[in-house]
């Protein structure tokens, strides 16, 4: 693990803006685009992923970090579950839905191991990204 000056250099909040752009990308036409509270649900859990990687780490403290990066865990699967229904309800592709689901199982495991890594107790000056 590498140390980083700022959240844009962690791989998974860069992992994360992926999925936003994608998540994006995928409600901008089709039935998705006209279901609007599913679409906002959507892109509103997609966003909280990559939100507060940046806000916990901006927070300074591991403590406050953790807590954040707890969230952003939570947000990654739930973006995941409205995945499965977007596949279910005909607005994704299986392909699509495979590609949204691997990356965020990444962004799952890179978070987890970014807690685990931060609670045996970094200093609290130098965050880094799990990878």
């Amino acid at each position: 693990m590498g140390q980083t000056k700022q959240f844009e250099d962690m791989e998974v909040w860069q992992a994360a803006k992926q999925v936003v752009i994608e998540v994006y990308r995928l409600t901008r036409d089709g039935a998705l685009a006209k279901d609007y509270g599913f679409k906002d649900q959507l892109q509103r859990a997609a966003v909280s992923i990559m939100a507060n990687i940046a806000e916990g780490y901006e927070r300074g403290g591991n403590r406050e970090l953790m807590q954040f990066l707890h969230i952003a865990k939570g947000s990654a699967a739930e973006t995941r579950s409205l995945v499965h229904v977007a596949k279910d309800l005909g607005y994704l592709s299986e392909q699509q839905r495979s590609a949204m689901l691997e990356c965020l199982i990444s962004i799952g495991r890179q978070l987890g191991g970014f807690i685990r890594y931060l609670e045996k107790g970094p200093t609290p000056t130098s965050p880094t990204s799990a990878s």
